[in-house]
């Protein structure tokens, strides 16, 4: 009764000190400011009641419930994304029962320094902010120990854009007690999904805990499944660049000894390398699965290029024919100057006719090269399309998969 007597008198006096909050850290215990009254008599009384539970042979067991209450701040540039989570830990501790008869009281509220509590550690995180300013426990009276842990973080995932932006990614929290060991302390962990705005570019459309087997030390993961919602991205990205495509098409239609068509073609040209730089700044640069947008955009860019260099070249061709043919006087042209010196019927004059109706072999090639050049357009679109529902990419291990926390290196 000693235990009992010592928390009844915490309770009274309220010697609850709580820690101020500071990103980076991980949950822990701050040194309990006993009064002097109490530190002869109480000592080792409280050193038993921060220790943790002994359960005979068996390790201690702690409930866990993983509430996620928002997701927010996905950075796939940075590969990080920021959440806010509460959890609800429950374990039983036997030394802190009562007898309900003796003292008649269901439940006490206790601060958390004042008895045994799990120090957790985000395995992932670049930060972590514990909202543990006046953080109490609920104990009771059978022992059972009740504490609830609100948390922001900005972790670390390994975002999977092969198919963005209909990419979907997950990314997983590491939860460890560094201070205790798998034969002292093993959780079991539930997850509930309590966001409730969907105003967001990324959401979570699931959920999903385990407790990793073979660890040295106790530890959960929790693994939010995120989801592109991709509106914005595709209004951004992909209309644009269809555009542009299909406006380099019907340049074709323009006639090659147009001079408009040349300053259409290059301007098209100049005003997608502007896109193209900026659509490869809104990427990732490293990737070991890099987006099949990237390869897209590129052969997009090699078709304008192409289109573009076919105009320049023809036309150049077209005009020095032209011009040569000017320079110099052509059959046509003699035989012009024979009928004003005798005047008459000419058989051959409709021949003449109609064999100055041709085109020239410039733009013969020009015509054949549009019917390429569409039909390349369209069967790369079919193409894409294929390799976009089809492929798959496996990314690279991780230099520490080979030993992960809390394993022995592998030979």
């Amino acid at each position: 009764m000693t235990v009992l007597w010592l928390l009844l008198h915490l309770t009274s006096l309220g010697l609850g000190i709580p820690q101020p909050s500071v990103p980076g850290r991980s949950f822990q215990r701050p040194a309990v400011a006993w009064p002097s009254l109490f530190k002869l008599n109480l000592s080792r009384e409280v050193e038993e009641t921060i220790q943790i539970p002994n359960n005979s042979s068996a390790p201690l067991l702690v409930a866990v419930q993983v509430f996620v209450s928002n997701v927010f701040n996905v950075d796939i540039l940075r590969y990080t994304v920021s959440s806010m989570l509460l959890l609800k830990l429950s374990w039983l501790d036997t030394r802190l029962a009562w007898n309900a008869s003796v003292y008649p009281r269901h439940a006490v509220t206790l601060p958390w320094d004042s008895l045994w509590t799990p120090r957790l550690t985000i395995l992932e995180a670049l930060w972590v902010d514990w909202r543990d300013e006046s953080l109490q426990a609920r104990v009771h009276q059978d022992g059972l120990v009740e504490l609830t842990l609100a948390l922001t973080t900005e972790t670390n995932c390994n975002f999977d854009l092969l198919h963005f932006p209909r990419d979907q990614s997950h990314c997983r929290l590491s939860f460890y007690a560094l201070s205790n060991n798998v034969t002292e302390l093993e959780f079991q962990v539930h997850a509930v999904n309590e966001i409730v705005s969907v105003k967001r570019e990324y959401v979570v459309y699931d959920l999903a805990t385990q407790v990793p087997p073979w660890q040295l030390v106790p530890c959960f993961q929790l693994t939010l499944s995120l989801k592109n919602t991709a509106l914005k991205s595709i209004i951004a990205l992909l209309v644009p660049a269809e555009a542009l495509l299909l406006a380099d098409v019907c340049g074709g239609l323009l006639p090659l000894q147009a001079t408009e068509r040349i300053a259409y073609k290059v301007t098209l040209l100049l005003g997608y390398l502007v896109f193209h730089s900026s659509l490869v700044q809104a990427l990732p640069s490293s990737s070991s699965c890099n987006p099949l947008l990237i390869y897209f955009f590129t052969v997009l860019l090699l078709l304008l290029f192409l289109s573009t260099m076919e105009t320049v070249l023809l036309a150049g061709l077209l005009a020095r024919g032209t011009l040569g043919a000017k320079s110099s006087p052509s059959p046509a042209s003699r035989g012009e100057q024979r009928d004003h010196e005798n005047p008459g019927p000419n058989p051959e004059e409709a021949p003449r006719g109609i064999k100055g109706s041709r085109r020239s072999w410039p733009e013969t090639a020009d015509h054949i090269f549009f019917v390429m050049y569409v039909a390349g357009v369209v069967c790369s679109q079919f193409i894409f399309v294929g390799i976009w529902v089809w492929a798959a990419c496996k990314s690279d291990p991780a230099p520490g998969e080979a030993a992960p926390h809390g394993r022995q290196p592998r030979p």
